[in-house]
């Protein structure tokens, strides 16, 4: 969400990966290492294996397993596919113990990042056109945003998950039975609410077919965690619009149409 600048170099060999960082300001390449640490502990199928790190070079380096697969991102997922995906979100929700979670720093997009970057939208009123659906959509979406208590949102007491934080479907790996997640540089601790949500509304899907509601189908949430999730959604999809305008950051990114069809989802979800 927070941009598609690249954040590394890749040089891939039939057994291993090396991922060699050209910006790690934030500390991507201890946030992966550490996440695929912890994974290789908790959940070691789940995503590449930690071979060798270099963190205290410039640039910083990570060597990690090579593990098969195609990336979902650009495709029809398939309701297999889905339940894979649910399957591998469940898993790195419910494999680290929250008493290892309180040592890992929280993931730098979160909810009240993401909360703190709609309101901004809200403020700068974004140049979206004159399409009537993105004018409807847009005005629904800033009243949506007055009317809610989005501080409660960003700031409620939950259980504490470890968290990929980047919805790009491009991150999810099938291999013909099952999924696996790859490029953890913004993971870290994280509500399991908003990284659905995060999946879900992403704007990858619309390089392909991709059913969120079949996702959350699979995954057994909470009426609490649900209300959030939906939340959460709205909040992303308005975010998303807003970036999608003709001097957007994401315009030229996307399909001609983009703009209007994610009008189109936010008005569904509002």
């Amino acid at each position: 969400m927070a941009g598609q600048s690249s954040t590394h170099g890749i040089e891939m060999y039939p057994e291993r990966v090396v991922k060699t960082y050209t910006s790690w300001s934030r500390g991507e390449h201890q946030r992966e290492w550490r996440a695929l640490t912890l994974l290789a502990e908790y959940a070691p199928d789940l995503a590449p294996l930690p071979l060798e790190a270099h963190l205290d070079v410039e640039p910083p380096v990570v060597v990690m397993s090579r593990l098969d697969g195609v990336p979902l991102r650009g495709h029809a997922i398939t309701s297999e596919q889905i339940a894979a995906m649910a399957e591998a979100i469940t898993t790195l929700h419910e494999a680290v113990p929250s008493t290892v979670l309180a040592d890992v720093a929280p993931s730098p997009w979160n909810p009240r990042v993401a909360v703190a970057k709609a309101l901004r939208m809200r403020a700068e009123r974004p140049d979206l056109g004159s399409d009537p659906v993105v004018v409807q959509a847009y005005a629904a979406g800033v009243e949506w945003i007055t009317a809610s208590r989005l501080e409660d949102l960003a700031g409620a007491t939950v259980s504490p998950t470890l968290g990929l934080s980047d919805g790009n479907l491009a991150n999810y790996l099938w291999d013909g039975k099952r999924v696996r997640l790859v490029d953890w540089e913004d993971s870290g601790r994280s509500d399991r609410a908003f990284e659905l949500a995060e999946v879900i509304e992403h704007l990858s899907r619309v390089d392909g077919t991709f059913d969120g509601p079949a996702l959350l189908s699979h995954i057994d949430l909470t009426t609490g965690e649900g209300t959030r999730v939906l939340e959460f959604r709205r909040l992303f999809a308005f975010s998303w619009m807003c970036m999608l305008g003709p001097d957007g950051p994401f315009s030229s990114r996307n399909p001609h149409g983009t703009l209007k069809r994610q009008a189109e989802r936010l008005l569904e979800l509002l």
